[in-house]
Order: C-alpha cells, then structure tokens, then sequence
C-alpha cells in the first residue's frame, strides 16, 4: 500500500510565517494527508501550530528540530511535547563526516538525544544530507559506518535527492534500509550541485521515483520537500501531488478526514 503524502513546512515557510492557518488550508486544500514542522514552533509557539495543523485536518508526520543532546535538550524535547510530536528529525553536521572517528563522535549525541527522547516517549530519526555518502572510508560510506554506530531506537528520514546527489543509488538506500526508514523526503531536479540546485515538481527530474517508491521498506510517509524553486511554489506542490497520487506511488489525505497513523 502507498504511504501518506506530506509536505515538509520549509517549502512554504514564508508563506506560512506570512499566514500560518492559511497555508496549512491551501496544502490540505490540495490533498496532501500531513506535514513536517520546520521553523514554526519557534515562530508562533507549539500550541498554536498545534492548533492550525488539527484545524486544516492534517497530520503531524515529525517534526524537524534539533538533536535532544546535551545542555538545551530538555528545552527542545518540552516545545516538542507541546506540539504532540512524536518523532524528531535532525541531522549531524557536514565536517562530522571527514573520518570515521568525527562519525563515531556525532553518533554519540545522536545516541543521547535517542535516550532522552525515549524516556519522553518520543523517537528521533536521522536525516542525510549528501556528505554521508560521497564520503567513503575503506570501502564503506560513512553513512553505513553511521548505521552502524547508531542506537537501534533512532529511525530514518532518508533524504533520495541527497543521497544521490553523494553518488547513492535511492532504490538501492532503501532496500537496505528496510524496516528502519520511516519517512523520505520526496524531492527532484538536476542533481548537480547541492548548493544551487533548483528544484522541479516531483517526476520533472532525475529521480525514477516509481522505482524507489515501490522498494518494500518501512517508510510510512512520503514528504515532499522543494526548497528552491523557479515557478510558484504551490502550483509545484500541486503538480508534486498529481504526480504521485494519480500515478498510486503516495496516497493524498482530504479535508476533514479523521487523521492517519503517525510515523
């Protein structure tokens, strides 16, 4: 069966920092089921973005937020609790991929944050950028040495464009994966360069997302996420949407219908 649709909320961060409850409307408006909080909690406060995510009869897929580790933890995990999340995402930094031992020292906060997370009820996933796979030691990328250094209760938010952007294979990542990846970010274009790359509705680029989509994995939703683009940014989430919901790769939500299980 398809996953959910969603949308990761930094493609309309701007327009939902302008008008938070309008936008939430206009992308259940065009069938997606849920989003990913990115840059709003902080904005508006947990409850309010709460509050507009049940009004507009979307789900709460995750939310992005920083690693639950070290000094502010308890502050990230009470907004979050606020909010309902039940999963957050977050990512290590690009230079804590230059060998295995700076690998070995981000999965340690990763961990961390894991535990402090778990005694909340709450799980954290991990999401790549590309350094994680263009960098290889002894044969192996680092994002594998990564999986392997990380507690088996933090899940996956694969990242497809990324991953080969870093010279990965999506399908392949997500065979692999299995069970352990929850949520992928759904996005297309060129694949050229991780800084300029300007992004097309899904199914206008380089990724054959019929072939990644169909692997069998544990991914529960789909969630579209375009962070530059050339044309308006909701006529490419509604041609996003068409594409992947007529074509049966994701399932798309309606208005007022009684919300879908949680990652």
């Amino acid at each position: 069966m398809p996953a959910d649709l969603g949308v990761m909320m930094y493609t309309v961060l701007e327009q939902a920092r302008a008008d938070l409850e309008g936008t939430l409307d206009r992308l259940a408006g065009l069938g997606y089921a849920g989003v990913e909080t990115y840059g709003l909690v902080e904005h508006f406060g947990p409850a309010r973005v709460r509050r507009a995510i049940d009004a507009a009869g979307l789900v709460l897929t995750s939310a992005h937020a920083p690693f639950p580790a070290g000094p502010g933890a308890e502050a990230v995990l009470d907004r979050n609790a606020e909010l309902g999340a039940e999963v957050l995402v977050w990512s290590m930094e690009r230079e804590e991929f230059d060998s295995p031992q700076a690998v070995r020292r981000g999965a340690e906060r990763v961990n961390e944050a894991a535990e402090r997370a778990a005694a909340r009820g709450m799980r954290i996933a991990y999401h790549n950028h590309y350094a994680e796979f263009s960098q290889v030691f002894d044969g192996r990328r680092a994002y594998d040495l990564l999986l392997d250094e990380l507690d088996e209760r933090v899940l996956v938010e694969l990242d497809a464009y990324w991953a080969l952007m870093g010279g990965a294979d999506p399908a392949e990542v997500i065979a692999r994966l299995g069970e352990r990846v929850r949520l992928v970010h759904v996005k297309d274009g060129p694949a050229v360069s991780y800084e300029e790359d300007v992004m097309v509705p899904i199914g206008e680029g380089r990724i054959d997302w019929a072939r990644a989509l169909a692997v069998p994995s544990g991914i529960r939703w789909h969630i579209v996420e375009l962070e530059r683009l050339d044309i308006d940014t909701f006529e490419a989430l509604r041609r996003s949407h068409d594409h992947l919901v007529g074509r049966g790769l994701s399932r798309g939500g309606r208005r007022g219908a009684a919300p879908k299980e949680r990652a």
